[in-house]
């Protein structure tokens, strides 16, 4: 092979030469200088070389240069005749080709004594060469024995649970209790000092509210240490209660803010205790967040079963999450004329007119509301939805009849107070007041809600106007 001081020079010209000093590492085994030499033979970049360039945010230019046809030959001859060297050496034989894929570098890496990393090993393990794999991870394994002060362990088999400490270790990941203990059992104390180093870092770092990555918090598990789980719980905790603007420190809200986080469903009795405890507010970010999971839920559901019900139901749950265009969007090519249950047909027109109503086209919206009680007059949606509609229109005396004829197909008082909500909630002030004059007169007891609801809104806009400024 190739004497490595020679190459580290060749590497550092060809570097220099393709202008790509910006990359740091300036060890042969680095694929970065396969592909320089490749450029500099004047040979085509293949699709994992490419890549690989722009992951590490590199410009290739090929150099116009003429290269003698003897030299560029003899070039070649001497890569090729290398990569056959090493394939013997690594147990790779079996594999023909050499400008295709990553091997030729794998192999140099490991010839130059440097550790692969997991996608290197991965592509072994996918081309099943078991024996380089093997060669690998004992190199590896005493690399790492080296480096983490565990020589006096005799043990050199990749089974050895040292073996998984180690690369924990290298991976910057906590150890559990249980792997220290090792440490502790086998007397490597360096070892085991250089854990609790890892340890104290971590701890310093969610202290300091940085984030942790993905490894990092896998490996804390209720066997690892109490202490750093503690923190990080505290610190998710605390995060999730930020993003969705809440209050509060029962395990319940921990454990409810975690399954939204995860987009999950939520159990009934997890809801309940949402709504009890006042939480489940539609301007709220919890009730967006729910509503969206629902949404994505039941279009799942429709894709699976192909039941137009769950249609319904999820573009009731997007108007909710105050998608409208998502919601309608989930019913723009049905065709009502194939579809035989008449109440579907009303349940669907419905919130495709719900949906036109938060876009505020109230024509399209009023058509589709008709059309739902054509399809099945006994629902009352849609005299809901019409009643709301006219309110938008401020025909609020018409509305009331439709509220009406709503309530005596089984609405409730409750279904009225919410669409009235959404109406407010979009109106000016001047509106809001004319609504709210207009409803105290028609049930000065019953309407006391609409008072309470529209000082709640103004005070939230002062709110909001006072944190933009």
């Amino acid at each position: 092979m190739t004497n490595p001081e020679n190459q580290e020079q060749h590497f550092a010209a060809l570097k220099s030469k393709y202008q790509m000093n910006d990359y740091k590492d300036t060890t042969p085994s680095s694929p970065l200088y396969f592909i320089l030499q490749k450029m500099d033979l004047e040979i085509e970049l293949i699709e994992f070389e490419l890549d690989w360039l722009k992951e590490h945010k590199l410009h290739p230019t090929m150099k116009t240069q003429r290269i003698p046809k003897a030299q560029r030959t003899a070039a070649l001859i001497k890569l090729a005749d290398e990569f056959s060297v090493l394939k013997s050496k690594y147990h790779t034989l079996s594999y023909r080709a050499w400008t295709t894929e990553p091997l030729y570098f794998i192999l140099h890496k490991l010839d130059s004594e440097y550790p692969l990393n997991d996608s290197e090993m991965n592509h072994l393990t996918k081309r099943h060469f078991p024996e380089t794999v093997n060669i690998a991870n004992a190199h590896n394994f005493l690399k790492l024995k080296d480096k983490y002060k565990a020589t006096q362990h005799q043990e050199s088999s990749v089974s050895s649970p040292l073996y998984q400490i180690l690369l924990n270790l290298e991976a910057d990941e906590p150890l559990n209790q249980s792997e220290l203990n090792w440490l502790k059992e086998h007397k490597l104390t360096e070892t085991y000092a250089l854990a609790q180093e890892n340890i104290a870092n971590l701890k310093a770092k969610v202290k300091s509210g940085n984030p942790l990555n993905q490894a990092e918090t896998k490996r804390l598990k209720p066997n690892g240490d109490e202490e750093i789980t503690t923190l990080v719980q505290k610190k998710h905790f605390a995060t999730l209660k930020s993003k969705y603007n809440v209050s509060g420190s029962s395990n319940q809200l921990y454990t409810i803010l975690k399954k939204l986080e995860q987009k999950k469903r939520l159990e009934p009795k997890e809801f309940a205790w949402l709504y009890s405890e006042k939480l489940f507010k539609r301007e709220s970010k919890i009730f967006t967040a729910y509503h969206q999971i629902e949404a994505t839920y039941y279009e799942q559901e429709h894709k699976r079963t192909g039941d137009k019900w769950n249609l319904a139901n999820a573009s009731s749950h997007w108007r909710s999450a105050e998608q409208a265009t998502h919601a309608l969007k989930l019913t723009d090519n049905l065709k009502f004329d194939q579809i035989k249950n008449d109440r579907l047909k009303s349940a669907l027109s419905t919130t495709r007119g719900g949906a036109f109503r938060d876009m505020g086209k109230l024509d399209e919206a009023e058509y589709c509301a008709l059309q739902a009680i054509d399809y099945y007059s006994n629902s009352h949606y849609p005299y809901t939805l019409m009643g709301a509609l006219c309110y938008q229109k401020k025909e609020r005396a018409k509305g009331d009849i439709w509220f009406d004829k709503a309530i005596k197909r089984g609405a409730s008082p409750k279904d009225q107070e919410t669409e009235i909500k959404r109406v407010i909630k979009h109106a000016d002030k001047e509106e809001r007041r004319d609504i709210m004059a207009h409803l105290l007169k028609k049930d000065t007891q019953r309407n006391q809600w609409v008072k309470r609801y529209i000082k709640a809104l103004e005070n939230q806009e002062k709110k909001q106007a006072s944190k933009d400024a």
